[in-house]
């Protein structure tokens, strides 16, 4: 992604006073961080508004101060969903020479076999990881191709992942990003198969013979 700046200026209003900001077309915000004196910040909400959606977890974007560029991450988004305005936006300034840990979301693509062959439903479990990098080493999003999953019960797992060089995972290397499981019509119809297992039925007859006992 090139470079992504955003022009801001400080800002003394606060508290209830900031909705006049807001009315006024201007989008309020903080930039906080280690060793870093917070500051209150108000931004044009227009061009705020069509550059914030772009970035993500991880992307950098620098703030315009006064002339100043300061790097920092999106960490926390408030949005008016009524309105589909942002209400408040807080960034975590950073060092670009220090190591920092930030979540990079996951892109999936490609198309499972297991889909066409077993019809299999495809389960994601987790939309992002966390690492640590040097921040301009910092992925925006880490791709996970679905063509692996050739049959049931074929799984991603985080240590299947494919992490930029310079890229630390944090996140446990065994936690399942996705797999391919059966479709409730694909368990009805190996239900009378041998070995087959009927799970919610035992429950189910589980209940009725602990009734019937009372």
């Amino acid at each position: 992604m090139e470079k992504v700046v955003l022009n801001a200026t400080k800002r003394t209003i606060v508290g209830k006073q900031v909705s006049q900001l807001r009315r006024a077309g201007q989008l309020p915000g903080v930039i906080y961080g280690h060793n870093f004196e917070p500051i209150n910040i108000t931004m044009e909400s227009h061009y705020a508004g069509q550059i914030i959606p772009r970035l993500t977890s991880s992307s950098i974007v620098n703030i315009d101060i006064d002339g100043k560029l300061i790097p920092a991450l999106v960490r926390e988004k408030q949005k008016n969903y009524i309105k589909n305005v942002y209400t408040h936006i807080d960034f975590q300034a950073i060092s670009l020479t220090e190591l920092i840990r930030a979540d990079v979301s996951l892109h999936f693509h490609g198309t499972a076999p297991a889909i066409k062959e077993f019809s299999a439903a495809i389960v994601n479990n987790m939309d992002s990881v966390e690492v640590e990098a040097l921040p301009n080493d910092l992925p925006e999003r880490i791709e996970v191709d679905l063509g692996v999953l050739v049959k049931i019960g074929d799984a991603i797992h985080v240590r299947d992942l494919i992490i930029p060089a310079g890229v630390t995972l944090l996140t446990d290397l065994d936690v399942m990003v996705a797999v391919a499981t059966a479709t409730h019509e694909e368990t009805a119809e190996t239900a009378g198969l041998p070995g087959a297992v009927e799970p919610e039925i035992s429950v189910e007859r589980g209940k009725k013979e602990e009734e019937d006992k009372k």
